[in-house]
């Protein structure tokens, strides 16, 4: 009777307890990183590097979105759902595979259609030939 119950309660805690940790460990590694980059900037004396650790504290993605190589991941995924429903799920996985095929393929003519920018390329010549 004790192993019937400890086993359930084991299976609950354990879907919380993960995110807990793993919240947690993200919160401790951006506080770490944070202060690294304060006590180093209390030390630097040129303004052009104290503007490049405050570009590295603006965590913000600011590359554009790569949709040709998103979409060939969507598209494949797709390909294996469908796959996995032709030969054991049956007809709705089907759907679903050919569902996420078409987002990718999607993506994929989004990509060649908006390449990236000719002032998001010109930005990065520019900080590379800062460097």
């Amino acid at each position: 009777m004790g192993l019937e119950i400890i086993i359930p309660i084991l299976g609950i805690l354990t879907g919380m307890i993960i995110p807990l940790a793993t919240f947690v460990w993200l919160y401790k590694e951006s506080k770490d990183k944070n202060k690294t980059i304060l006590e180093i900037s209390k030390n630097i004396e040129d303004p052009s590097k104290l503007e490049d650790l405050i570009t590295l504290l603006d965590e913000r993605k600011k590359e554009p979105i790569d949709y040709r190589r998103s979409g060939v991941i969507c598209f494949f995924t797709g390909v294996g759902l469908f796959l996995f429903g032709v030969f054991f799920l049956g007809s709705i996985l089907k759907g679903v595979g050919a569902l996420v095929t078409a987002i990718g393929a999607g993506q994929i003519v989004a990509g060649y259609l908006y390449p990236n920018t000719s002032e998001e390329i010109t930005n990065a010549v520019d900080a590379f030939e800062k460097k």
